[in-house]
C-alpha cells in the first residue's frame, strides 16, 4: 500500500533533532502564499486539528495533516517532505537551525491510486489518539 505522505532522509534527521528538544510534534500543511504553504512543525499539543484538516499519515513516527481545501488540490500526489538550507518565516520550530522543510511532491499512478482510502479527518484521529 502506498503512503500520502513520505520523508527524505535529511528530513527526518532534522525531525529525530527537533524531537529530542521538543518531545513529540506534529506536522500541518495550510492553504495560503509564503511559508503559509509549507509544512509547518510544532510541539504535538500546541496545535489543535479538527474536521477541516486531513490525516495523511506519520513521518519519522510524528502525525503529518493538511488542510481539507489543500487535501483537494493534492489528494492525486504523494507528498514527500524534504529539508533545504535556509530560513522559512513562520512558526515552525525547524526555523532556528538554519533550515526549513518543504514540500515535494509526485502524482500516484492508475494503480497506486485505486488502491488509496479515503483518510481520517484530524478531529477522528484526534477522537482515536485519546
Amino acid at each position: 500500500m502506498v503512503s500520502r505522505v513520505e520523508v527524505t532522509g535529511a528530513a527526518e534527521a532534522v525531525i529525530e533533532k527537533l524531537k529530542a528538544l521538543h518531545g513529540p510534534l506534529m506536522f500541518h500543511q495550510s492553504g495560503g502564499c509564503c511559508d503559509g504553504s509549507a509544512p509547518m512543525c510544532y510541539p504535538r499539543k500546541e496545535f489543535r486539528v479538527g474536521a477541516q484538516d486531513v490525516y495523511l499519515g506519520t513521518i519519522a513516527g510524528t502525525p503529518f495533516f493538511i488542510g481539507a481545501a489543500q487535501f483537494e488540490y493534492w489528494s492525486h500526489t504523494q507528498l514527500i517532505i524534504d529539508v533545504v538550507p535556509g530560513r522559512g518565516s513562520g512558526f515552525s520550530l525547524e526555523a532556528p537551525e538554519g533550515v526549513r522543510f518543504l514540500t515535494r511532491s509526485r502524482v500516484f499512478s492508475d494503480d497506486e491510486s485505486e488502491g488509496l482510502t479515503l483518510p481520517a479527518t484530524g478531529e477522528e484521529w484526534a477522537e482515536s489518539a485519546i
